[in-house]
């Protein structure tokens, strides 16, 4: 097993990575209750695939629990459901010193988490990340939150973990997709500072995707350790964590266009939004043609969905980027590259380049 630690002082904590993790989850939860008792957060999906190991585990260690299964897909983190979590959870009489579990991947633990945040003002919980993109990025850092027609994640909290457990063999019950959605998130962290990352990638890419477990160990551990990283050093996204959202700004003004549904996965919509990104930083002089074509070429290679699959409007999605959470004095922050592994923030970016990229890539 790999141990990650988040330093945050007080209110640091660890990031469990291994095989079968799942099987002996109580032993790694038991030490953050306390009173004996918890509840299970997560989705049809995940229930019916590994919801039975970790129950196994919490019943032999004479854990009570409860289990909540909610729908599977991006439209659970809505408010409507919020709501009817908070209520179901406030009819168990959850006490402020109860921790919950969210059990599934980003929708879950990104909903869950926003739950915890505002229930009797705060209670702890733990994230059970499944899906590689879970994994690498949402369960890590405390960024939680939920979606508005006005856009993603507008509405959330930062509210971290007390523990992180991530099970290596939960992923081989994820279709083909999935992992590939994945897979961009752990690609961004080669791109943004670590070059060498990225090329080690290149190199075993595809085994991390065809399930080679010790290459999807180290590639989460590195991505774990990065974002620890980051996060330790700026918890509040209020400089270099922004870095984070490479591809993002791009990625969510797709999801958006797309209405949130289940033909563009979130981790498809960022690789896209990372090729985006590089696109226009090589426009605007920014970076290398080698780097931008090294970029597009690993995920074209790999993507099964490509935003020329997608029928996009150019000007509406340009208006859902202007409604983007990162926007400051009026002006969308971009990240940009002047190379792969050398990424930085700018406002200083002329939406008419914005626009003349998405055109191009929208015709090709």
């Amino acid at each position: 097993m790999k141990t990650v630690t988040v330093d945050l002082g007080q209110r640091s904590y660890d990031i469990l990575i291994g095989e079968n993790l799942l099987d002996h989850a109580a032993g790694r939860i038991l030490p953050h209750l306390k009173r004996n008792k918890t509840v299970v957060i997560t989705d049809e999906n995940v229930a019916r695939h590994q919801l039975p190991r970790l129950e196994k585990s919490l019943t032999g260690a004479a854990i009570e629990f409860e289990t909540i299964v909610l729908p599977a897909g991006e439209a659970t983190k809505s408010f409507s459901q919020t709501e009817d979590l908070l209520e179901k959870l406030l009819s168990m009489r959850l006490e402020r010193t109860d921790t919950i579990i969210a059990f599934g991947g980003g929708v879950i633990g990104d909903l869950v988490g926003f739950v915890a945040s505002v229930y009797l003002r705060g209670i702890n919980f733990i994230q059970i990340p499944t899906s590689l993109l879970a994994q690498v990025d949402s369960s890590v850092g405390g960024k939680t939150g939920i979606n508005s027609k006005h856009g993603k994640n507008l509405v959330g909290a930062f509210h971290q973990p007390v523990l992180v457990l991530i099970d290596v063999t939960s992923l081989e019950t994820l279709e083909h997709r999935h992992i590939i959605a994945g897979y961009a998130e752990v690609v961004k962290y080669g791109l943004i500072n670590d070059p060498a990352f990225f090329y080690w990638l290149e190199q075993n890419g595809r085994a991390l995707i065809s399930g080679d477990r010790e290459t999807r160990t180290t590639a989460i551990q590195k991505s774990c350790e990065a974002k620890a990283a980051v996060v330790a050093a700026d918890e509040k996204e209020s400089g270099m964590r922004a870095l984070l959202n490479l591809g993002h700004t791009f990625g969510h003004a797709l999801e958006a266009e797309n209405g949130y549904n289940d033909k563009l996965f979130h981790g498809e919509a960022v690789a896209m939004g990372c090729v985006l990104a590089f696109q226009l930083s090589y426009k605007m002089g920014l970076c290398a043609k080698e780097d931008m074509v090294r970029v597009k070429q690993h995920f074209d290679a790999l993507l099964v969905n490509r935003i020329t699959d997608f029928s996009f409007d150019v000007d509406n999605l340009l208006h859902h980027m202007k409604g983007d959470k990162k926007m400051s004095d009026g002006k969308l922050t971009f990240v940009l590259a002047k190379g792969i592994g050398s990424s930085f923030l700018s406002k200083d970016v002329n939406m008419e380049d914005v626009k003349s990229i998405l055109k191009d890539a929208l015709e090709r």
